[in-house]
């Protein structure tokens, strides 16, 4: 059974800093692509960043480019964003996803893990 558990989210001041891990379980981590994707309340979700399995080559969205970095453990399988800069409006619950994501696509929901709260605000 596949299992995405985030974890790492909170509330921090705008310009602030976290980072948030999802811990990978139930198939083979290293074969595969990890995507983050948010959605904000009231809000469709949005594709936030992918990385490919061994970690070489990531893409993110416009609005994170600069400010955000995916990373992955494959030893400990776990996948990382770290987050910067952030802005009230990257307040959102995140999810990480098993496979690639793009602008536009999210990746089925029954992909995604539970998701963790990141809230930006003074």
């Amino acid at each position: 059974e596949v299992q995405l558990v985030e974890s790492g989210g909170g509330l921090v001041q705008p310009g602030g800093s976290l980072r948030l891990a999802c811990a990978a379980s139930g198939f083979t981590f290293d074969s595969y692509d990890m995507t983050w994707v948010r959605q904000a309340p009231g809000k469709g979700p949005e594709w936030v960043a992918s990385i490919t399995g061994g970690g070489a080559y990531t893409t993110y969205a416009d609005f994170v480019k600069g400010r955000f970095t995916v990373s992955r453990d494959n030893a400990q399988n776990t996948v990382y964003l770290q987050m910067n800069s952030l802005k009230p409006e990257d307040t959102a619950m995140y999810y990480c996803a098993k496979g690639v994501g793009a602008p536009g696509y999210t990746l089925p929901r029954n992909m995604w893990g539970q998701g963790t709260q990141v809230t930006v605000s003074t």
